[in-house]
């Protein structure tokens, strides 16, 4: 099994819910993050004056998976939340080594 965090900008969530529920996983967890990478921030104006914001709000979206489902869900995401924009997120992929179903305790893949 693995777990997908896709961090994306909070605009392109609906984009991405539908496209993971097109390719048949709708299971996911969505928390609000804040963070940047070579985006570095942006620079406001609030009146009349500049200032930077150091830290952007991003999504960050969670969903263990079966291996063989990973593929299909990565590119569910990047094609979904790409605006071709500085910004647009990262995904990483780790290993899972057990998932237990706290209603039936239900192990592994049966789990998700």
């Amino acid at each position: 099994m693995k777990e997908i965090r896709a961090i994306i900008r909070p605009e392109r969530l609906d984009a991405v819910l539908s496209a993971l529920e097109e390719v048949g996983h709708p299971g996911l967890t969505v928390a609000q993050v804040e963070g940047h990478g070579r985006q570095a921030g942006i620079i406001e104006q609030f009146r009349g004056r500049e200032y930077k914001v150091d830290l952007l709000p991003k999504l960050e979206i969670r969903i263990v998976c079966k291996d063989e489902d990973v593929e299909k869900i990565a590119t569910a995401i990047i094609n979904s939340a790409r605006t071709g924009e500085i910004g647009d997120g990262k995904i990483f992929i780790y290993q899972v080594e057990e998932a237990i179903r706290i209603r039936s305790g239900e192990r592994g893949e049966a789990a998700i």
